[in-house]
């Protein structure tokens, strides 16, 4: 079993070439910016201050590794969508995950981070699509659930059935509600 307690910022890197040395297994945690990864990445390993969270879009601009009980990384990658003063998140993604997934053999499972209160956008899609077609372990993590009703529940899950998604790689979160974080933690910890 994983102690999340016992975790550690590692470094920040632009690109794999920088990403740190060692075996460890790697989960990459990808979605919106301001969707939550930061937050998540805190709620899971009991830290409040672990990663860095911002209310402004566009923070994280580096590929940000957290050791997890040295049993593997948690990797933190630059939203896409929205940000300020001109800056291309879209490009930094793209540019940033081509480089990583072309060469990274040590990611077992990628996180997808989607807020509940918003509709899938043709990002959220893409990204979704992009793992199915090349066989990459993935989970769809929706943050903020305590915002959202069983009906809007239903009709997100009901969404993702009709792409193909199997509905045991679908988790509800909330930072607020410990207790939503348990599957994401099971996930892992396989």
């Amino acid at each position: 079993m994983i102690n999340f307690s016992n975790s550690s910022f590692v470094k920040s890197a632009p690109n794999l070439a920088n990403a740190p040395q060692g075996g460890f297994p790697e989960v990459l945690l990808v979605g919106r910016s301001n969707v939550g990864k930061s937050s998540l990445i805190n709620a899971l390993c009991n830290k409040k201050a672990l990663a860095f969270t911002s209310s402004k879009p566009g923070h994280t601009r580096l590929l940000n590794y957290y050791n997890v009980d040295d049993k593997l990384y948690l990797v933190d990658a630059p939203g896409y969508g929205f940000a300020k003063g001109g800056f291309d998140l879209d490009k930094l993604f793209g540019e940033m995950m081509e480089d990583y997934f072309s060469k990274a053999s040590r990611i077992k499972r990628v996180l997808v981070l989607l807020d509940s209160r918003r509709e899938l956008n043709e990002d959220d899609v893409d990204i979704i699509n992009f793992l199915v077609e090349k066989n990459i372990n993935y989970t769809l993590i929706f943050t903020k659930v305590d915002k959202v009703n069983q009906s809007e529940k239903y009709r997100l899950i009901k969404s993702l059935k009709e792409m193909g998604v199997d509905e045991k790689e679908i988790i509800f979160t909330s930072i607020l509600k410990p207790r939503t974080l348990e599957p994401v933690r099971s996930v892992l910890n396989k």
